[in-house]
């Protein structure tokens, strides 16, 4: 089976979310924008986490160097933010005026 043929799960967590992360080098108490999230290796990349030192090329636009990127993290290690307090919370989905809705499980509050 390939891998591009595989089952992806429908994720908790969308591109511009406010996260935590739970674990890892860069886990902490800190709230962190989600900016981009890749559904087939279940992964995301969040702004100031994971970074990794890149080398560059220099081009007529690009001087070169070195520089910092965020790298992919895995969505195991992410909590979403709850919109009415603050803290890390996990999410369900619920049918609100015929459409799925995403709420927070600690304060029941719907998520964008």
């Amino acid at each position: 089976m390939s891998k591009k043929s595989r089952f992806a799960p429908k994720l908790h967590i969308k591109k511009g979310d406010q996260v935590i992360v739970v674990t890892g080098a860069s886990k902490g108490d800190t709230v962190r924008e989600v900016l981009e999230v890749f559904t087939s290796e279940n992964r995301a990349i969040v702004a100031d986490t994971n970074m990794v030192k890149k080398h560059l090329k220099a081009t007529n636009d690009n001087p070169g160097g070195i520089t910092e990127t965020p790298a992919p993290i895995h969505i195991s290690n992410l909590m979403l933010v709850d919109p009415k307090s603050g803290k890390p919370t996990r999410v369900g989905r619920r049918e609100e005026d015929g459409k799925m809705v995403r709420y927070s499980k600690k304060s029941g509050e719907i998520i964008k």
